[in-house]
């Protein structure tokens, strides 16, 4: 606005002092006192502290589907349509022994499942159940060429397909990838979102971790992993951010509702996590991190060789650069050892769970990810 003139017989106002001293104080009254500053930081603590009680109430793992098949160990899940279906490959999805697989299907707009469904999948998940004592001795043999190839059978059954994509999440796309080298016949596509492969390239926590422990005699003692176990490896990861800031920042942003609903359900998620079962669990650090036999083609199921050469289906492998939980390093040698000829390294900067249940997922990673699984489910 440009300045307004004025007339020589006009002089500029000046306001009176006194004026300006009230407006002063007028202004000094709105600022909050010491005291009611004070006050409003224990409201949102007191509303934190009552929220966070209620956290484990929170729905997740929405999207709509039936219970196809349920054992004592597995439930096998089947999505219903959202969309007409436009790939004739039906997927299974293979999730982790760890924590609880509706982190792939959060809430509608940070569900893995729900984008793949809209995008004109068919899609299945292994929703593992929580082993009991009497699983002590189940082992990764009866995890892929029972439990899996049981699920894999059901599904090919149900869609009168002949293969399907196999689509594993962090120590399920292990155990993808040790299914496709045994029962390729039934396989098209191997998907794999971080899985764990060359440990000796693992620099995480987690990984250091695992290196260093008497497993034998961890197991021998207390026989499945219990869950503090596993709440102590997190709280070691990143100490102040899980133990100090978040629940900063959930105060801070308290009375934002759609912050707070973000919040709950991960955090649901984060402490939501079964035990393992014993033998799985020692095989998971002898065998695969403490002597990284996996990726040297020397680890074996029953009496079965694991022999990651064998395997040439279509790859795509899926990593995040920040991941804290599975170094990408650790991750990416799969496509060195396979013998596919049509493989596919994707990497997105991004962490271990911002690469599935995230708005930058969402955006970034699934409409890539399903570009490349419908071109090959025709």
């Amino acid at each position: 606005m440009a300045k307004q003139e004025l007339r020589p017989d006009q002089k500029p106002e000046v306001q009176p002092p006194a004026a300006a001293a009230e407006k002063a104080k007028e202004a000094k009254k709105k600022e909050p006192t010491v005291l009611e500053e004070f006050e409003e930081a224990y409201r949102k603590l007191e509303k934190a502290k009552n929220i966070l009680h209620t956290a484990g109430n929170i729905e997740v793992g929405q999207t709509p589907h039936e219970i196809l098949a349920e054992t004592r160990t597995y439930r096998l899940l089947h999505y219903q349509q959202m969309v007409s279906k436009t790939a004739k490959t039906p997927i299974l999805v293979v999730y982790a022994l760890i924590n609880k697989s509706y982190v792939l299907d959060l809430q509608p707009d940070k569900s893995w499942i729900r984008s793949l469904l809209s995008q004109g999948f068919d899609v299945y998940l292994i929703d593992w159940k929580a082993p009991t004592a009497v699983d002590k001795y189940v082992t990764f043999d009866d995890y892929v060429n029972c439990y899996i190839d049981d699920c894999v059978n059901i599904v090919l059954k149900k869609t009168k397909a002949d293969k399907l994509t196999l689509h594993g999440y962090c120590m399920g796309a292990t155990m993808s990838t040790m299914y496709t080298t045994l029962h390729q016949e039934k396989v098209r596509n191997l998907a794999v979102i971080a899985p764990v492969v060359d440990t000796e390239k693992d620099t995480t926590v987690i990984g250091n971790l695992a290196k260093n422990i008497d497993v034998d005699k961890m197991v021998s003692v207390i026989g499945n992993l219990p869950v503090e176990q596993l709440y102590a490896c997190y709280s070691a990861l990143k100490p102040f951010k899980q133990g100090v800031n978040k629940y900063f920042n959930l105060v801070q942003n308290i009375d934002n509702d759609q912050f707070v609903g973000n919040f709950l359900r991960l955090e649901k998620w984060l402490y939501d996590t079964p035990p393992i079962a014993g033998e799985t669990f020692r095989q998971w650090i002898a065998d695969i991190y403490q002597k990284n036999l996996f990726v040297k083609n020397e680890l074996k199921l029953g009496n079965e060789l694991i022999d990651l050469s064998k395997i040439k289906v279509p790859l795509l492998n899926i990593v995040a650069d920040e991941d804290h939980l599975v170094s990408p390093q650790c991750s990416a040698p799969l496509n060195d050892v396979v013998s596919s000829t049509d493989k596919r390294l994707m990497r997105f900067h991004t962490g271990h769970v911002g690469l599935i249940a995230s708005l930058y997922s969402q955006n970034n990673v699934l409409p890539k990810v399903g570009q490349w699984l419908k071109a090959r489910s025709q």
